[in-house]
């Protein structure tokens, strides 16, 4: 059962159509894909949301293909939510709750960009303090379901996709932990599902998936299921590192994951 359901397409910052991306995930033997466009928020960039004027048309393309590849591949049509955004979220096969986006003192900046744009955050709207950026990061994530009722939890830990090798936080710290394990623990009951997310991986920016070990043993302790997507932005990429992302889960203490089906998601065995 090989399934992605965190496919981006040129309908937002994708490098390819939504087809192109379904003649790809059946060349490499996917049984199911879901497309998850970010939602529209007004605090991003234009190329970086699903705007309004083309929502119309991207639940019709992704429904028309739905039916032309009916019995070759499942397809389901869905969006990453953006906690700021402000639209309607019916009519969606499934979502994917995240955060890009922090709210200081009334200022909503993004963080999701370098490591230069992330430091200049934390030097400007936390006085260089990274734990307090990291505090102010799992704190908004545990606010979620006050604004979307989500299926699935994205990429968790975010915002070390710029950290690699301790480059501004210590993420093995136990102020660092905490704060996401307070998090993990207010989501409980509320987002029945996270994933791993090789997405960072794949495009050089991590050496593995998000999260990082001690929050997938801490989701599994919690009884989160978990979903392997890549965060597809590449349709070369649309499969990257899933074997690894297998391992992790497998050495956090996973033996199954969740697919989702048309009539809704399953657990099966790893």
């Amino acid at each position: 059962m090989k399934q992605n359901l965190h496919i981006h397409s040129t309908y937002v910052d994708g490098k390819d159509k939504p087809e192109e991306m379904i003649i790809e995930a059946i060349k490499k033997g996917f049984d199911s894909i879901g497309f998850s466009e970010h939602s529209y928020n007004k605090y991003s960039s234009y190329s970086h949301q699903l705007k309004l004027e083309d929502m119309k048309n991207y639940k019709a393309e992704i429904r028309f293909l739905k039916e032309k590849y009916k019995g070759i591949i499942d397809i389901f049509c869905g969006l990453e939510y953006e906690l700021f955004s402000d639209i309607p979220t019916g009519d969606f096969d499934y979502l994917i709750g995240s955060v890009h986006y922090l709210d200081f003192n009334g200022k909503v900046f993004g963080f999701d960009r370098g490591l230069q744009e992330t430091v200049e955050c934390i030097n400007t709207h936390f006085g260089g303090d990274a734990l307090l950026f990291a505090k102010k990061y799992f704190e908004t994530v545990a606010s979620m379901p006050q604004k979307v009722n989500a299926d699935i939890l994205g990429h968790f830990d975010l915002i070390t996709k710029n950290n690699e090798k301790g480059k501004f936080i210590d993420t093995s710290s136990k102020e660092y932990l905490n704060f996401g394990f307070e998090a993990i623990h207010a989501l409980k009951g509320k987002i029945p599902l996270f994933e791993i997310n090789t997405g960072a991986v794949s495009r050089g920016y991590r050496t593995t998936p998000y999260p990082q070990m001690e929050f997938l043993k801490e989701f599994n302790r919690q009884g989160f299921g978990v979903v392997f997507t890549s965060d597809c932005h590449n349709k070369d990429k649309i499969d990257s590192y899933y074997d690894e992302a297998e391992k992790l889960a497998t050495e956090a203490g996973f033996t199954s994951k969740w697919i989702l089906t048309d009539n809704g998601f399953k657990e099966v065995a790893l």
